[in-house]
This record gives C-alpha cells, structure tokens and sequence, in this order.
C-alpha cells in the first residue's frame, strides 16, 4: 500500500528530528480503511496537521492529499523549521552607539576626541545594542559581554572582563542591564567599575541556549577605549570643580610661562589631546613602556612612566632632550609649538625619538598626554629652579680660601626657570591630607630609582618638607625651596659654612589660570611665605633627610613631644569640636614652645579641600611636665566647608625655643552626621505609599532645603 511505508524513508532522509518520535507511534493506515474510521481520521488529520505545521516539507498536494509517495521534497529549496527554543542564539550585529553627537560620547565627555571609535570613561554606565537571531528569552539563554586588553588576557589580572546580565546594576563592577527589548533587538546598559584598567579592549558577545553556544567574531570595529574618569567620584583622578575640568581635561590650548623671576614671558602651547591620532600615540606610547596592562588601572603609576616614556632616556621614549645649542639633527627645542606634531611623528616612525626638547617641550607633551588618557594636569614653571644633584637639599655653592668660585665643585646649579607638571590624583599610598595636585617632571635631569622619571610627588608634602615620602619629594622640595648654602675652603682642604641665603630659590610659580588668559601664582602651593615660621620649619625638617642632616647650627634634641586627639563619640555635625595637644617634656629643664596650628576639611579621597582655621598657641614647660591644651573648633568655623564626608585633619607644628627642636603632628577626624529616628504610625501595609511618619534628630542648628531619602524593605511599604 503507498502510505504504509512511507515515514521510514523519509526518517532515514531526514537523518534526527528536532521533536517527536514517527514510525512505530505514528502510522499512516491503509487507503481502504480511511472511510471507515472516521475518528482515526481526524485523529490522523490532526496528527498530519501538526506533522505539516512542524515539517512544511512533507505537505501534501490537492491531487492526493493523503498520497506521500507521489510528492517529490525538494530539500535544496526548503528546510526543516526547529522549534525557536532549541535554535542557537547568534549575534547577527551589534550597534555601540559610537557617534560622536551621540548619547554614550557625549554623557562621557569624549565628543571632541576625532575619532570614530567608542571611547568611554570608567565608572560610567554605557549604552549598546544587540541584534540576535531570535528574541532573547531570559529563561533560556544565557548573554556575557567580554573584553579582553593585552597579549595575555586574565580574568584575575582585569584584562580579561566576562560582564553578565543582571537584574539592577551595583556601583563599581562589571554589569550589564537588559533596558529594553524589541523583537530580535535589546538595548543594554552597562557599567564598568572605577578601577578598570584603562586601554583599547577588544569587545564580543557570547551566548549559550539549549541550541547551543555562540562567540561574535572580534571586529576591530568595535573595539572600546576606556579612560580615566574625572567625572566620577569613586575614581581616584575625580575632580568636583567643574571650571577647573574644562580647563586641565577640555582645554585644548595653554600657555607655558618662561623667562625669569623679573622678566615673565609665556608661549601658546598647542597641546591637541583630542586631534586624530594622538589617542592611538599616547596608547602606543604605554605600549612602549612595557608596563604590564593590569597596572594600568593606577593612576600614580601610570603617570610614573608616562614621566620616563616622554623623554628618550633609557628607554627611547618621545622627545631627545638637548642643551648644547646645536640642533643641526633635528628641530630647535623653541620652534615647536605644540605636541600634536612630535606625538603623531613619534607614532609613525615606530618609536623613534623626536628630536629636540627642552623642558618646556617635555612639561608640553607631558599636559597632552595626560589630559588625553583623563587626568587632569598642567604645565607649572618654577622661576630661580634649583638642581641638587647630591640630595642634600641644598643648593651648594663652593669657593676657595680667597672666596674665588671652585667650578669643578659646583655641581649644583640653579635655572632661570624649569617647567614640569602638575596632575590631579588621591594618593591612597600617602599619609591622609596628601591627595591633590602631584607634582611629575620628565625632563631628564637626575634618575630615580635608576630611571630618568621624577614624581609624582605630593605637592602638600613638598610645602611641608616630608621628603621622605614617595616619589622624588626631596628633589622636588630642593627645587623649589632649598637654600643656597657657601662653603668656604680652609687651608687644610676641608670647608666650612660661611653664608647661607635662605629666599633665593623657588620665585613666582606660575601657571595659566583655570577660565582665563591670565597667569596664577601657585607658589603658595609648594612653600609657605619666605621666611616664615612654618617654612623654616619645612626646610629644616627636609634637611634631615638630606645628605647634610646637620647643616643648620641648632641640633634637635628630642626630649619634647606632642600628640593631637579627639573624642570621636562626641563629635557631630552642628556641634563644636574639642581637640586636645598633649604636650610632654621629659627633660630635666624647662622650656617654651610657640605651637602653630590648623585645620584642614578634606574630602575622603584625602584631598584637602580647604584650611578653615589657623591659631598660634604658646606654651611654657616645668621639668617633666606634661600639659593638655584645649582647642576649640565651633559650627560657626566649618558649616559651609564641609564636605560629604565631613573629613578634617588637624596639623601642629612648632621649635622649641631653648633647644630648636621641631615639634610636628597631625591628626584626622570626622564629625558624625546626625542620627534620625524614623516612628511610621501604625496602619495598613503595603499600599505602596509611605505614610505619615514622625523623623527625631540631634541636629542643634536649623536647617533649610533639606533632603531625605529613605530605602525600605517592600515588606514595610
């Protein structure tokens, strides 16, 4: 009979099925017996509906429709259709939302850059879209973004990012949202955490269904690049001013001061962070460095090399620094104009240094650099700039027994002026009170640990002469406020102080001013005022970390010492602040102190923000006594400075007067914020409104405009 027969061929044509089982369960009956059975008929009708609906190769024609040896199956022009649930999940395109006026470029302030790449900041949600093969089925499918960065990537290094779906993002991870879904298309939100390694990462999709798996081939079309983020607070390079970002991140064009201390002259600088081809060149400078991709993440070591790779010491970095006044090689140091040029010809070339430099070129392409990968930086020019080449952190002038210059001696010298940088960054690896500008130089003066690097040092702990902290503090202090010491030759060859000038180094220290054409004067960043108190007491206590701890004539004894504390218990906002200053003398005499003292509000990075109260305490020590004195910090002194995180730090400093001894410390604390107690009247639940409710508070002072957010369980809604 023709339809007795007629699923087994077809079975093994067919090879396995993607559901249902045929042949034995399911057999077509004999032509004769159709009439007579009429439930089995419709029972078959149904089965050979369905069969049709699953397989549409096996349909039928009108000359017979039960007949399936008559029809010839064209298995060129048709194929099986499988149930949507065992299909493979495919990429079929993926939209990075990367234009330039577009949403993703312009919420990460990466518009400007003349590229057609996406390129993002860390610590900022993105956006993206995805086109699949079929709808996305939550249930069944499983969706991971990755990015990989480097020649090895690894997930426990963070250049190998696997980025799930998940229901809500959380701050500061790898997570991606499913926003919206329209047919085969779904919109994501992603976010990356504010640690992410910064660098050009491949980007592809890979899915896994009941199908099957699927990877997107890498198209270097849709590589991403991610930088630092000044925008967000929890990246350690955030900046909250936002005058102050358009300038060290946005602004295109500067100005470089030279000259001297009584004649100022500036240059316009073209530093062009956002022209084609300078992301690719500060990329490729990185890559130079050989510095492993997982550190790229760290802003202060980064900036480290980036102080290497600007010059060709050592390492063949950008710029050939050259003094000799013939540049018959190359380009004269005072022809250039901006960076563009010496950064994309570094590019082209493979790496072959560009030639030539001075320090303003250097501090040049050093604020391009910098400005490009998203920290904030400029170029500052230090007028009468002292080199100390043995870290005695002085400037040593030597002379002979008739005062007559002895050159071969005077290895020290001082500039008209020198250029670097200034970069805006916490400093979590420092003391607290120590984040905020950091001073980074890469004009190749003196090594660093056997490299041509310098910085980036603390400019705080340069104006408070802790060299003794990390990195090249003391040669920076030694630029900037060493004094010039004369050595006189005695007849037996040895050599004795004769004069010092303590206000000759360190003049005018300039750079353009943040919104304007105008030039500022930061040299109360990097020292206190000449010849004060506390900048004597700065260079004093530098120098006992130099190679001549005992240049100054009063020797330290150590037998006074002081302590700074507070009872955190009792501090809060809106209340006064009580700081104690233990001070000890265990010596066997009296003495006396002049104490200066400060408080500092900080943010939490450890970045002061600003000092909001200075006093002078005198004190006045029996033998062996031990003395507490009291300092008052009043709501009136810090209500509008505060900031979130209600940080302050208290430093002291002070000589005593008997003996010189200098007499430091510094303290840290936080003012609580009040405690409120919420009472919800008692009622229904789960309204989804939030009733009435009283708030109590410890707050003594009146407070306007006011918010109050509240997070509660959906249970107590």
């Amino acid at each position: 009979m023709p339809g007795s027969s007629t699923l087994e061929p077809l079975h093994a044509d067919l090879g396995r099925w993607p559901t249902g089982r045929f042949g034995a369960d399911v057999e077509t009956p004999p032509a004769s017996a159709r009439a007579s059975q009429g439930g089995l008929a419709k029972q078959k009708s149904r089965s050979r509906d369905w069969m049709e609906t699953v397989f549409p190769c096996v349909r039928t024609n009108s000359a017979d429709a039960h007949d399936f040896t008559n029809n010839k199956v064209s298995w060129a022009d048709e194929t099986p259709e499988v149930l949507l649930s065992d299909q493979i999940l495919s990429v079929k395109g993926v939209d990075l939302l990367k234009s330039r006026c577009g949403m993703n470029r312009k919420a990460h302030h990466t518009d400007e850059f003349e590229y057609d790449d996406l390129i993002l900041r860390r610590g900022q949600s993105f956006f993206l879209e995805i086109e699949f093969s079929r709808p996305f089925n939550p249930d069944m499918d499983t969706v991971q973004l990755e990015l990989q960065i480097g020649p090895l990537p690894q997930v426990s290094k963070g250049t190998h990012v696997i980025i799930p779906l998940v229901g809500e993002l959380e701050d500061n991870q790898w997570e991606a949202k499913i926003v919206q879904r329209d047919g085969t298309r779904v919109k994501l939100s992603v976010r990356s955490p504010a640690t992410a390694v910064i660098g050009r990462y491949k980007f592809t999709v890979t899915t896994h269904s009941p199908g099957g798996d699927f990877k997107m081939e890498h198209d270097p079309k849709n590589d991403i690049t991610f930088l630092f983020n000044p925008w967000c607070e929890r990246d350690d390079v955030f900046m909250k001013d936002e005058e102050l970002l358009k300038e060290y991140i946005l602004n295109e064009t500067g100005k470089i001061y030279y000259g001297t201390e009584k004649q100022i002259t500036a240059r316009t600088w073209n530093f062009g962070q956002f022209d084609a081809g300078i992301l690719d060149a500060c990329l490729f400078v990185l890559d130079r460095s050989r510095m492993p991709h997982s550190g790229r993440g760290n802003p202060v070591n980064l900036v480290r090399v980036i102080s290497a790779l600007v010059n060709s010491v050592d390492d063949r970095g950008v710029v050939v620094g050259c003094w000799s006044g013939d540049y018959s090689q190359g380009t004269a140091p005072t022809a250039w104009s901006g960076s563009v040029d010496i950064l994309t010809k570094y590019h082209r070339s493979g790496g072959e240094p560009v030639a030539f430099g001075q320090c303003w070129v250097f501090s040049g392409v050093t604020t391009t650099v910098l400005r490009c990968l998203g920290i904030p930086a400029r170029s500052v020019t230090n007028f009468s700039s002292a080199h100390d080449t043995d870290v005695s952190l002085t400037t040593d002038l030597h002379f002979d027994e008739n005062m007559r210059p002895l050159t071969h001696l005077n290895q020290d010298s001082v500039w008209n002026y020198h250029v670097w940088n200034d970069c805006w960054m916490a400093r979590p690896d420092l003391p607290p009170g120590l984040g905020g500008w950091q001073a980074v130089d890469a004009t190749p003066q003196q090594t660093s640990q056997g490299i041509a690097c310098c910085g980036p040092a603390s400019v705080q702990a340069i104006c408070n002469g802790l060299v003794y902290l990390n990195h090249d503090t003391r040669f920076i202090f030694a630029e900037v406020n060493s004094d010039k010491i004369y050595w006189q030759q005695r007849a037996d060859g040895s050599f004795t102080q004769v004069f010092s000038e303590k206000a000759a180094i360190g003049k005018h220290i300039s750079t353009k001013a943040a919104g304007s054409e105008e030039r500022q004067d930061i040299t109360d960043m990097y020292k206190y005022p000449e010849g004060s108190k506390e900048e004597r007491i700065a260079v004093e206590t530098a120098c006992r970390y130099g190679s001549k701890p005992n240049i100054y004539s009063n020797q330290q004894a150590g037998d006074v010492s002081i302590e700074v504390s507070t009872d955190g218990a009792g501090l809060h906002v809106g209340g006064s602040a009580s700081i104690l200053i233990v001070v000890s003398n265990r010596s066997q005499s009296g003495c006396s102190a002049v104490l200066h003292g400060q408080i500092a509000v900080m943010y939490y990075t450890g970045v002061v923000k600003a000092t909001i109260k200075r006093d002078t305490i005198n004190v006045e020590l029996m033998p062996g006594e031990i003395r507490t004195v009291q300092w008052v910090l009043a709501y009136s002194d810090y209500q509008d400075q505060l900031t979130d995180q209600a940080a302050l730090m208290m430093t002291v400093a002070g000589r005593v007067s008997q003996t010189g001894q200098v007499l430091a410390a510094q303290h840290v604390f936080r003012l609580q914020t009040p405690k409120l107690q919420i009472q919800v009247p008692a009622g229904p639940r789960n309204t989804g409104a939030i009733p009435n409710s009283v708030i109590q508070h410890q707050i003594t002072v009146k407070y306007k405009q006011c918010d109050t957010a509240i997070n509660s369980d959906k249970r107590f809604l």
